[in-house]
């Protein structure tokens, strides 16, 4: 039986309010060692995501105050790419490469119910696979 994005996810999934400030989401990244936070409300209903590229280049780089900042402030962003919790392996990793994202919110209804990262799904798919996944996400667009 082919296995679904469930069977792969990261289950202790973390997120950050869209109230909460820059500084705030930018401390629990650090804490966490991870690089991009769901952005939910408090049913867990997925608002966006915030990464720590968001931070040092539409933060940090442009001079704005990280404290006063508020994650919300950084939600002009398209749709966030999400994947069902159901949904394939393989079905993740044409997303991920079509999309070229690194890591993929998992839903189940509404709720974030995980995440799986390009890390997840190379230890779980052949490694030509995982090359194809590296190069799409790295292409220039």
């Amino acid at each position: 039986m082919a296995k679904k994005a469930r069977d792969i996810m990261e289950t202790d999934v973390e997120f950050v309010s869209a109230d909460d400030t820059v500084e705030q989401a930018a401390r629990k990244m650090a804490d966490l060692d991870i690089g991009a936070l769901p952005v939910c409300n408090p049913e867990k209903r997925l608002e966006g995501m915030i990464t720590d590229r968001d931070i040092a280049v539409r933060v940090v780089a442009a001079g704005r105050d990280p404290k006063s900042t508020k994650v919300r402030d950084l939600a002009d962003q398209p749709e966030v790419v999400t994947i069902g919790a159901d949904d394939s392996i393989d079905e993740a990793l044409a997303t991920m490469k079509d999309k070229k994202v690194r890591r993929l919110p998992v839903i189940d209804g509404t709720q974030v119910v995980g995440m799986i990262s390009q890390g997840d799904l190379a230890v779980n798919i052949s490694e030509s696979k995982v090359g194809d996944l590296v190069e799409a996400i790295s292409a220039a667009p």
